[in-house]
């Protein structure tokens, strides 16, 4: 039997997608009917797609744990030419940081929680339990491959797994440093503000929220020069947990709001503060399921 075949035969059977990568690190390329996307795509994309293609196509979202598919005749000349075995993070509930380089390591050693690592070529995998939009470049060295992605398959690794921390999902929030003067990347307009009379489900004072409020807009503003998009996503993850048990509703859109304002105030696309700020609610939203 091949032995990437086998491999991921076995990775199957633990409910990991696999799928075979080629010379250089790659997926196959996609048959003449799924040519540059031709056929609509596959379900599980981004954008779903009508395709049941049985070969090897369209990268990530070929993975899967079928011993059947993988063993079709389809996939056997994939096999035969295969350089490595991949795997979908994101389909096996996991998320990969992929630290490229020996500073990366070294970041991430002083900045996020141990975790189970795998040793690769140049660098690391650190793996979590627990799964988000994946993410290249979020900082110098330094990937986040989750969902709709895949990671080389370099052997289990050691150490314990921990659950996908705060830390990590903050790498998804672009880091923005503020324009020259007389540059504008963006601007709001006037928005209703939070306050007790919105927040009819609140379980809080109005004056507990406006200070907790009020310190978070006031950290996002400080960081005038760089960083204030990471701290528009802890200010709306901080917020959003503090009312993770009350039975609403408590108006937290409309604290998000007064947050992407700062944000842009200090220069931060808008666009990346909306994202910054939706991701910290959702977050706490996640912790608090």
């Amino acid at each position: 039997m091949n032995a990437h075949l086998n491999t991921a035969l076995a990775l199957a059977a633990r409910g990991v997608p696999v799928l075979p990568l080629r010379a250089g690190k790659v997926p196959f390329g996609n048959c003449r009917t799924c040519a540059k996307n031709a056929c609509g795509g596959r379900p599980n994309m981004k954008a779903p797609g009508p395709c049941q293609c049985p070969g090897v196509c369209h990268a990530w979202a070929a993975a899967t744990t079928n011993p059947h598919v993988l063993n079709s005749p389809q996939w056997e000349a994939a096999w035969r030419r295969a350089a490595a075995v991949a795997y979908h993070p994101g389909g096996a509930g996991l998320t990969v940081v992929d630290l490229d380089n020996a500073a990366a390591v070294a970041w991430a050693r002083d900045t996020l929680p141990a975790t189970r690592t795998v040793p690769t070529t140049r660098g690391q995998h650190w793996l979590y339990r627990g799964v988000m939009p994946s993410h290249n470049d979020v900082r110098s060295g330094v990937d986040v491959k989750s969902l709709m992605s895949y990671a080389r398959w370099l052997g289990p690794g050691t150490g314990r797994m921990t659950v996908l921390p705060d830390a990590v999902r903050a790498l998804a929030v672009k880091e923005d440093t503020t324009p020259a003067a007389g540059e504008v990347v963006s601007s709001l307009p006037e928005r209703a503000t939070w306050n007790r009379t919105v927040a009819t489900g609140c379980r809080h004072t109005e004056r507990y929220v406006r200070t907790g409020l009020d310190r978070g807009l006031a950290l996002v503003r400080a960081h005038a020069e760089s960083g204030a998009g990471s701290q528009a996503f802890g200010a709306a993850r901080f917020l959003a947990v503090q009312h993770t048990d009350c039975p609403g509703p408590c108006a937290l859109d409309l604290a998000g709001e007064e947050i992407v304002a700062a944000a842009v105030s200090v220069g931060v696309p808008e666009a990346y503060a909306r994202r910054a700020v939706t991701n910290g609610l959702e977050t706490a939203s996640r912790r608090a399921a």
